[in-house]
């Protein structure tokens, strides 16, 4: 059997060098987002960072915001970080929790088995409701 005279470079020899793909570095505001049937975690790594330093705070009951801010005017944050992630439709927004240990923030968000459901009081209702469409 014969082998063509000229075979497609391998992409070892393109591309010798690991740092050209640097698939193996994580950005440095990662957030680790794991899915329960109970809950929502959230696992930030901030190593450094006082525990004063972290604000956690959900914003119009639809987005979670963690960010780390300055304590005093005169002084910055060990590490400057701000993610804001949009919580599901079924949470429970009173029992979120957070902790911090090690350098590691988690951040828990139970899930809501309730349904929301939406109720109009019948003296609010108009008597009357006009509805204008136009023929085909």
């Amino acid at each position: 059997m014969e082998l063509p005279a000229a075979l497609p470079p391998s992409w070892r020899r393109l591309y010798p060098s690991p740092l050209l793909f640097p698939y193996h570095i994580i950005p440095e505001n990662y957030v680790h987002w794991i899915e329960t049937p109970e809950s929502h975690i959230f696992s930030v790594d901030l190593p450094g960072v006082r525990k004063e330093e972290i604000k956690v705070e959900v914003e119009d009951s639809t987005y979670l915001i963690i960010r780390t801010v300055a304590i005093d005017e005169s002084s910055e944050p060990a590490k400057s970080f701000m993610r804001k992630f949009r919580l599901p439709g079924m949470v429970d927004i009173g029992g979120i929790s957070a902790g911090y240990e090690n350098g590691v923030l988690t951040v828990t968000v139970p899930r809501s088995f309730r349904r929301r459901e939406f109720l109009i009081d019948p003296a609010d209702a108009p008597a009357r409701v006009e509805i204008a469409a136009r023929a085909a």
